[in-house]
């Protein structure tokens, strides 16, 4: 509800100076009296309703009034129409699912902490199709590019490690990750690459698949996520039970930075969580979908059914005042 000419509310701060000045002249005035050597013939004699009329005039009388600079304010109903256009990105995350995933220089550990963060990423988009590749030795694709959300969050959530044969093939991710979007006619193609380690099998080199992706438009963010120097990694001993071993990180930033470069993309590092967080952040900042609005507003005036009722109001007024109290009623 909108007013049009909303200075016309400030007159609603005459009715109760009208209603002061009714009762102070209905306490004031002075009454007709006759004489009477007793009056005690009249106890007990009931009151004729008539008598009590003039408080619903009174009544009446502001109401309508009341209604009547409401209808002058003309309320309005607004009634706003939006129409979006989004323009999708398609976006493909490819994740690291090497054994050395399991470090925990990243809580709780680097894998855990890459498939919430990646979780919380699909969350803040709204018109893109997200998909997911997973490698190690060899590459799978988890989920193709969609706009099924809930599903996707929930296949992130049931990738398991050791599943696939260890090792880090990271070509081989990119090259999947190409696959499922080479064929895409949307205007930005991207894929985030998250691993903790350097290149050791498959068949293609992660260079020559960026190269690929050049070929096709696609851009690459690449993700090195390990601290630096050793980081702590669980180890199952079969006396003494769970215990933790320093393993060095080995990063191949180098070739992490080259495939960035070489498609238009950006290399992160992230040293812990927070960082990681950040590094999504940032991505999701970069690589905005184009969304045009255009806004179509209607307004429906509701004056009508205010000036109609305080129109009711005031000739009900009058009528009780003018026929059934004949005049009596004083303001």
């Amino acid at each position: 509800m909108e007013w049009a000419n909303p200075e016309w509310l400030w007159a609603l701060g005459i009715l109760p100076i009208l209603l002061v000045l009714y009762l102070y002249r209905f306490f004031t005035q002075k009454r007709s009296s006759l004489t009477f050597s007793s009056v005690k013939y009249f106890e007990g004699l009931s009151g004729n309703w008539k008598a009590h009329l003039h408080w619903l005039t009174l009544l009446l009388l502001l109401g309508g009034l009341t209604l009547l600079i409401l209808a002058l304010a003309r309320p309005q109903l607004k009634l706003t129409t939006i129409e979006r256009n989004a323009e999708g990105i398609d976006i493909v995350m490819v994740l690291d699912m090497s054994s050395s995933m399991r470090a925990e220089d990243l809580k709780p550990n680097r894998f855990e902490a890459a498939r919430e963060v990646a979780k919380d990423f699909v969350d803040k988009r709204l018109s893109d199709r997200i998909g997911l590749v997973t490698f190690a030795m060899k590459s799978f694709t988890v989920v193709p590019p969609t706009l099924d959300y809930r599903l996707l969050k929930q296949l992130i959530d049931e990738v398991e490690m050791g599943v696939i044969e260890d090792g880090t093939a990271i070509g081989m991710g990119i090259a999947t990750a190409i696959n499922r979007l080479k064929d895409s006619e949307t205007q930005s193609k991207i894929i985030i690459l998250l691993t903790d380690g350097q290149n050791n099998a498959g068949e293609i080199d992660p260079v020559t698949a960026a190269d690929l992706a050049v070929t096709y438009g696609i851009k690459i963010y690449t993700i090195g996520a390990g601290t630096r120097g050793t980081a702590p990694y669980p180890v199952q001993d079969p006396i003494f039970g769970r215990r933790y071993q320093n393993i060095q990180v080995n990063i191949d930033e180098e070739m992490l930075t080259r495939v960035a470069d070489l498609t238009g993309g950006r290399y992160y590092r992230a040293t812990d969580t927070d960082q990681l967080i950040e590094i999504y952040e940032e991505i999701d900042e970069l690589e905005k979908s184009k969304v045009e609005e255009i806004i179509y507003t209607d307004y429906e005036d509701q004056y009508p059914f205010y000036l109609g009722f305080s129109i009711c109001f005031l000739f009900l007024g009058f009528v009780i005042d003018r026929i059934w109290l004949k005049g009596l009623t004083q303001y």
